[in-house]
Order: structure tokens, then C-alpha cells, then sequence
């Protein structure tokens, strides 16, 4: 698959938006799920968002539906995450990870077991 990187993070104001991305080098990218999970003080990584390999499925934490949108361009290597109204618990480090396509996608894309490759975070801090 190659290496994730992620960017976009930084510090943003409550009811304020960012855009993070997930670049990824190999060529073959347009074959993996990828999801976004992310981390606050104290807490365990959790699930945030989820799209499949032709980006014509996605799944999301009841958190931020409504709120976040997971996009794809596998011409760019790229998964963003939209991410608007934002609160200040939504501060945590985000990850994108990404798993070899499956045929049915499902609420399973929201498990960290799923993933085998991971990005080395971007933190996102919302100030109140």
C-alpha cells in the first residue's frame, strides 16, 4: 500500500471547519477502504468516519453525522474529511487508515482491527 500522511490539522474556533487530508503513495490506493479514527486526552481511538474504495459508500460515528463528510479523488491518492461545526470535542488526534478493499462494505469499517495500515496523525484542537 505504501505510506499515509496526514495534514490539515491545527487550531480552530467552536462552529468553525477544517479539511483534513490523507495522501498516500503506491499506486494502487484506489483499492483499499480507508477510514478516519481519532484519539482524545484520555480516551481510546475511536471510529469518526469510513468511505469505500470507489467512494460511492460511506459510514460515520453517530458524533459527527451531519457534521463531517469523507470524501475520495483516486486520481490524487487522496481522502479528505470535511469537518464543519465544529466543537471543542472533537479536539483529539486524527488518523486515516486504510484496508485492502472488501466486496460488501459494511458497519465493520468502523473497527481499528480492520486496518492495517495507519498515518501518523494530525491533531485538531477547537478552542471554546
Amino acid at each position: 500500500q505504501g505510506l499515509l500522511v496526514e495534514s490539515g490539522g491545527g487550531l480552530v474556533q467552536a462552529g468553525g471547519s477544517l479539511r483534513l487530508s490523507c495522501a498516500a503513495s503506491g499506486r494502487t490506493f484506489s483499492r483499499y477502504d480507508v477510514g478516519w479514527f481519532r484519539q482524545a486526552p484520555g480516551k481510546e481511538r475511536a471510529f469518526v468516519a469510513a468511505i469505500n474504495w470507489s467512494g460511492d459508500s460511506t459510514y460515520y460515528a453517530d458524533s459527527v453525522k451531519g457534521r463531517f463528510a469523507i470524501s475520495r479523488d483516486n486520481a490524487k491518492n487522496t481522502v479528505y474529511l470535511q469537518m464543519n461545526s465544529l466543537k471543542p470535542e472533537d479536539t483529539a488526534v486524527y488518523w486515516c487508515a486504510a484496508r485492502y478493499l472488501k466486496p460488501r462494505f459494511s458497519n465493520d469499517a468502523s473497527s481499528l482491527d480492520e486496518y492495517a495500515y495507519w498515518g501518523q496523525g494530525t491533531q485538531v484542537t477547537v478552542s471554546s
